[in-house]
């Protein structure tokens, strides 16, 4: 719901690219093989048909053949299925946990596997020794930003075994604002566009907070990364003193084992 990519993905079933692994040995014929090749930034690398179509596993097998480094970002715990592909490459995983409240999750996330599942694909995965980090990303003002409740998140993911945490706070596109209040309960969404509509300012094609509002509701996060002695940042925030890590995006893990 919170996404801007939900204005034109998850409207109708998700379907394959025409060609879409032949294009792919052509594009990475003509790319540095030191590059990293992230899984998905705009869309979910395993949506649920990917179970019976297995693309992404297809092509994970080319990308080990080319040596590149590999970021998956998702949110499903389908994604332990590849571990053995993923242990042949300098790879890393990073999965979405926003609130540890299956109920909550449904709301925000509805076609995303419980968080529950996620955090046990975290344990395997770590088991099975593939670096994991954790996105707690976005964390929405009266939604998912209770101090208590992300504290308690930040340490379960940490202890499920996750290397490195980032976090963001939920930045406004109208429309994406639109679909998320739809679906939260009256007096949540009152508050919330009331907080966008009132204290939000245009950066760069989105509504964000104040810097002072979203330290305050990020901080919780670091401040458990900071306890466990792990990586941890912001992104785009401008929020330079909670980022000790070399990347944002997790892709430092991609030459852990």
């Amino acid at each position: 719901m919170y996404c801007y990519a939900t204005s034109y993905i998850g409207l109708k079933e998700s379907k394959p690219k025409k060609d879409f692994l032949y294009k792919l040995k052509i594009d990475l014929s003509r790319i540095n093989g030191d590059a990293i090749i992230e899984l998905s930034t705009s869309s979910d690398p395993y949506p649920p048909i990917e179970e019976k179509l297995e693309l992404t596993r297809r092509t994970l097998e080319i990308l080990v053949k080319h040596g590149v480094r590999i970021l998956i970002t998702t949110k499903s715990n389908l994604v332990v299925r590849d571990y053995d592909l993923l242990k042949q490459a300098p790879a890393s995983v990073m999965l979405t946990v926003t609130t540890l409240d299956d109920n909550l999750a449904r709301i925000i996330e509805p076609n995303a596997p419980p968080p529950s599942s996620r955090i046990k694909a975290i344990e395997t995965l770590r088991e099975l020794g593939v670096p994991v980090g954790v996105r707690v990303d976005p964390v929405i003002p009266f939604v998912n930003d209770d101090p208590h409740e992300i504290r308690e998140l930040v340490a379960r993911v940490i202890q499920a075994g996750a290397l490195h945490i980032v976090t963001s706070s939920y930045k406004a596109k109208w429309n994406n604002l639109r679909r998320l209040t739809e679906n939260l309960p009256e007096d949540y969404a009152v508050k919330l566009r009331n907080l966008y509509r009132e204290k939000g300012s245009w950066i760069h094609g989105y509504l964000y907070l104040p810097a002072n509002y979203r330290r305050t509701m990020l901080k919780p996060v670091i401040e458990i990364a900071q306890q466990y002695g792990i990586t941890y940042a912001t992104c785009r925030e401008g929020l330079s003193e909670l980022f000790n890590s070399p990347s944002c995006d997790g892709s430092h893990l991609a030459s852990i084992k």
